[in-house]
């Protein structure tokens, strides 16, 4: 079994990708079991960002890595929060924190300019100098709520709503969360590709 180091401390990423990468024969364990250093993503968008992280990953452990970069975007801010979705109400700040300062920039404008999408890139590295990473990324289309709603999930997810779903990404189940969002379409783009390059 092949070892993988995932460029995240975060316990349910590790989970997930466990899950979805044991039967191609991927052993995925955390960057923080190798006391690795988080990388300063220094890069202008997901994927530069998602690489900066794999090589960091790689470079330190020895390892194959997978580090995944993700966020919203939101049309009428031209784009932003963006690769700063999780520092958008400055360094260190919480999901409420965010979630305000998103409310405020948006305030006054009616549902059908509230566009926003989330993104997420997963980039993998068979090693710090892999000239040809696999890249995938995939979106997930909704708009941004005046006020949060359900419980659930984490960061924007309260005020991300689902039109075809009337309901936000809080208020999706886990297994509803991971079928349809951009974490879930990447990972089995990130699937398919692994499936395609082992069997060439």
């Amino acid at each position: 079994m092949s070892k993988l180091i995932l460029a995240s401390g975060n316990a349910g990423k590790l989970k997930e990708f466990s899950d979805l990468l044991q039967p191609l024969g991927w052993q995925v364990e955390s960057q923080s079991v190798y006391q690795v250093e988080e990388a300063e993503e220094t890069g202008l968008t997901f994927v530069e960002n998602a690489l900066i992280k794999a090589r960091n990953a790689a470079r330190a452990t020895g390892c194959a890595a997978l580090a995944d970069d993700s966020g919203i975007e939101v049309d009428a801010l031209k784009g932003a929060p963006g690769i700063y979705s999780a520092r958008f109400a400055g360094p260190g700040s919480t999901d409420a924190q965010n979630n305000a300062r998103l409310l405020q920039e948006l305030a006054g404008l009616p549902p059908e300019e509230r566009t926003a999408r989330y993104w997420c890139v997963l980039a993998l590295m068979r090693h710090a100098l892999d000239p040809t990473p696999i890249i995938v990324q995939a979106s997930w289309e909704g708009r941004v709520l005046t006020e949060a709603q359900g419980e659930g999930g984490f960061g924007y997810d309260p005020l991300f709503w689902l039109p075809d779903l009337n309901k936000t990404a809080a208020e999706l189940s886990k297994e509803e969360k991971n079928r349809l969002s951009h974490r879930g379409r990447a990972s089995l783009l990130l699937l398919e590709a692994l499936q395609e390059r082992q069997g060439q």
